[in-house]
C-alpha cells in the first residue's frame, strides 16, 4: 500500500503559460490494493473523421477488403453498418457539404460555417462537467491533416448546441503543441524576444518542479519517478519532431520549421487539387496523431475531434502503398485518371464507383485511410495509454469513427447518405465491441442511444422527435 497520495491532475506548471500533465502514477491511487474499488476513470470522448467515405457495398466485405487495417483492433470496436443521414439533407447540396456536417450531430448544416446542432463530445462534456472541467485542461482540442476548405464542416467535426465549432482547428502539429501545452510567448514580448524563447524546449520552464518529482523529496516511488522521466522525454521527442529541431554543436536547437505541407488557401487553390505522395501525406498526420493522442494520455484533452483528410477532399497522391509487408497499391491519381486539375483527384474515384468493378483505386485509398485511423487509435492502447482501472484509453473512452458519405456518387440522395460507415469503440464496457453490426438505422437514434449510454439526459435533434432506441449496440 503507498503512504502519499497525489491528485490525479497534478500538473507540472511553468513561466509562459506552459502546462504539462504527469502520467498516471500508482500515488494517484488512494490505495493499491484496492484499485480496482477506487479507479476513477475520466469521460471522454473523441471524433475520429476520414474524408470521402466507404461505399456501403464494400463494408460488406468486411476484413477481408478495405476494412482490413481494422483487424488488429476488431475485438475494441463495434463497426456499424447500415446508419441513415438522410434527413441531414439539404436540398441543392451534396454530401461532402451535408454528411460530412451529420457526421457526430446526425443533422444538416445551417449555412456554410455552422452544424444544426452538437455534435457526440460537446453533449457527453456538457453533461459531465456542466460547471467546466478541471483547471489547466485544454477544453476542447479540434485539430487534423486536409486540404478542401471551402465549408467549415469538412474538416471541423466538433460543434456546440448552437451549432458553432467548438475550438478553432489546429493543422500544424506545432500549432497542437503549443494549444496543448501552451506558448512560450509573454505578455507584451517582442517578436524578437520570443524567437529567443523558442530556442529552447518548453521543458525548461518546468525545470524546477521536475527537480522536485524526481528528487529526494519527492513524494514518488522509484517507479513513478521513472515515469516522469520517462515521461518528459517523450515530450521533448514530440517537441522536436513538431517543430523540426535537430542538435546545433552549441547545444541549442534550431529554430522551428514550417509545416512540410501546404495549409490555408495555397492547401486549396480554387478546388483544383493538390500534388501529394504518401509518404509527406501520412508523416505529418502521424506526427499529429502522436501530439493528439499524448494530450489524451496527459489528461490534457478529454473531448474534441480529429481529421484525417476532409469530406471531398482533393489530392492528387503519388507514391507506393505498403501494409503488412506488402505493396497494396501504386498510387498515381493523375496518371491512372488520365486529366489534371481537380478532375485529377482521388476524390473522383469516389463519384466513377460502381459495385460490378473492381475500383482498386478507391479501394486503395479507403484501405490507406483504415490504416492512418488505426495509428491513431493504436496509439491509445499501448503502455502508455493504462488508465487507472487497468485498461487502455481506448477501452475506456467513446471513440466514434465515421465518415460522409455512404456511397460518393451525386445522383441518389438515398444511397448517398444512408449506409454511413460508423465504429466506435466500448466506452467503458458500455457498447457491444468486436463485431460488424447491420444496425440499419437513422444516424439520429443511434448518437442518442450512444449518449444515453454515456449518461447524458439530453438528446440531438428536434425535441419533439420520438426517439427508437438502438438497444443492439449496448452491451
Amino acid at each position: 500500500m503507498t503512504n502519499t497520495c497525489i491528485d490525479r491532475r497534478m500538473l507540472l506548471k511553468g513561466i509562459g503559460g506552459i502546462t504539462i500533465g504527469l502520467p498516471f502514477l500508482e500515488e494517484m491511487l488512494v490505495s493499491t490494493a484496492h484499485a480496482a474499488e477506487k479507479a476513477i476513470v475520466p469521460a471522454r470522448a473523441f471524433n475520429v473523421f476520414f474524408g470521402l467515405g466507404i461505399p456501403a457495398p464494400l463494408q460488406k466485405e468486411g476484413f477481408a477488403g478495405v476494412l482490413e487495417p481494422l483487424k488488429p483492433l476488431s475485438n475494441k470496436l463495434l463497426i456499424m453498418r447500415g446508419v441513415d443521414h438522410v434527413r441531414a439533407d439539404e436540398k441543392g447540396i451534396n454530401a461532402h457539404y451535408d454528411g460530412a456536417t451529420a457526421a457526430f450531430t446526425a443533422e444538416p448544416p445551417d449555412g456554410e460555417a455552422k452544424a444544426g446542432g452538437a455534435s457526440i463530445d460537446q453533449m457527453v462534456r456538457r453533461a459531465h462537467h456542466p460547471n467546466g472541467l478541471p483547471p489547466g485542461m485544454v477544453p476542447t482540442l479540434v485539430a487534423g491533416t486536409f486540404f478542401r476548405r471551402s465549408r467549415v464542416g469538412r474538416y471541423v467535426h466538433s460543434f456546440t448546441p448552437d451549432g458553432t465549432v467548438a475550438a478553432t482547428m489546429q493543422e500544424k502539429p506545432r500549432d497542437v503543441f503549443e494549444r496543448v501545452f501552451g506558448s512560450l510567448a509573454m505578455p507584451n514580448e517582442s517578436i524578437d524576444a520570443r524567437r529567443d524563447r523558442l530556442k529552447r524546449s518548453v521543458l525548461d520552464t518546468v525545470a524546477e518542479e521536475y527537480k522536485f518529482y524526481t528528487g529526494a523529496n519527492s513524494p514518488l516511488g522509484r517507479a513513478s519517478k521513472a515515469r516522469i522521466v520517462e515521461h518528459l522525454e517523450r515530450i521533448r521527442e514530440f517537441e522536436q519532431r513538431a517543430y523540426a529541431m535537430k542538435s546545433k554543436s552549441d547545444g541549442g536547437p534550431t529554430l522551428p520549421a514550417e509545416s512540410k505541407l501546404l495549409h490555408g488557401g495555397a492547401a486549396d487553390p480554387g478546388g483544383m487539387g493538390i500534388d501529394i505522395t504518401v509518404d509527406e501525406l501520412t508523416s505529418e498526420w502521424r506526427l499529429m496523431a502522436d501530439l493528439y493522442a499524448m494530450a489524451i494520455q496527459m489528461d490534457r484533452v478529454r473531448f474534441g475531434s480529429l481529421t484525417f483528410l476532409a469530406a471531398g477532399e482533393r489530392i492528387r497522391l503519388k507514391g507506393d502503398y505498403e501494409y503488412d509487408g506488402r505493396k497494396i497499391f501504386a498510387f498515381d491519381d493523375a496518371a491512372q485518371h488520365k486529366a489534371s486539375g481537380d478532375k485529377g483527384c482521388s476524390h473522383e474515384w469516389w463519384h466513377q464507383f460502381n459495385e460490378k468493378k473492381k475500383n482498386e483505386q478507391l479501394r486503395a485509398h479507403a484501405h490507406l485511410k483504415m490504416r492512418e485511423v488505426v495509428y491513431f487509435l493504436s496509439r491509445l492502447d499501448d503502455k502508455d495509454s493504462i488508465d487507472a482501472n487497468g485498461k487502455t484509453i481506448l477501452d475506456n473512452s467513446l471513440i466514434t469513427i465515421s465518415t460522409e458519405s455512404g456511397d460518393g456518387r451525386h445522383n441518389d440522395v438515398k444511397r448517398e447518405l444512408s449506409g454511413v460507415f460508423h465504429a466506435i469503440t466500448a466506452a467503458g464496457g458500455r457498447f457491444k465491441t468486436g463485431q460488424i453490426m447491420d444496425v440499419n438505422a437513422e444516424g439520429l437514434d443511434v448518437y442518442n442511444t450512444m449518449l444515453t449510454a454515456m449518461d447524458v439526459n439530453d438528446r440531438l435533434g428536434p425535441q419533439k422527435r420520438k426517439m427508437t432506441a438502438v438497444d443492439s449496440i449496448r452491451a
